[in-house]
């Protein structure tokens, strides 16, 4: 029986050639994402919207305990990566997305729904947390490709 050992130079070539496909795929998936002043003003943006929610929050009156309880949520999204990234994505941008707890708020406030508006809140507090600190929404391409740029290692070998 012939056996087949690979040698240093085949190997050498085979991972350049991984990470030039995921260099590309890279990429081809930032070209959508936000990059310098437009990026920082986004993530500005977020954090003039988490400044909004805390106050609104707490002009509901509604116990810190419940906001500390409720914040990391919308994290539970992530579970979705465990049905590849595609599901992923479409999970966490579902959980991630301002309409989600915009469309709860109005909901909360159109038919007195006490509890709506303090859970909507918290909800957009998280998602505008998470942009202040770069973490956008994402693309197909894998969890650290977002609107906002690329979260984590910029080269992945």
């Amino acid at each position: 029986m012939k056996t087949i050992e690979p040698n240093l130079g085949d190997l050498i070539a085979l991972r350049r050639q991984a990470a030039r496909r995921a260099s590309d795929a890279a990429t081809e998936t930032q070209e959508g994402a936000a990059t310098g002043g437009v990026r920082t003003t986004l993530r500005l943006e977020a954090l003039a919207v988490l400044a909004g929610a805390l106050i609104a929050y707490d002009r509901t009156g509604t116990g810190w305990g419940l906001f500390a309880l409720l914040f990391l949520l919308p994290d539970l999204s992530m579970l979705g990566y465990l049905a590849g990234p595609r599901i992923g994505a479409r999970v966490y941008n579902i959980a991630h997305s301002y309409l989600v707890p915009l469309g709860i708020g109005a909901l909360g406030l159109l038919v007195a729904l006490p509890f709506a508006l303090p859970l909507a809140l918290i909800w957009a507090a998280h998602i505008a947390f998470d942009r202040a600190l770069g973490f956008g929404l994402k693309y197909e391409a894998g969890f650290g490709f977002t609107h906002l740029g690329r979260v984590g290692r910029q080269d992945p070998w």
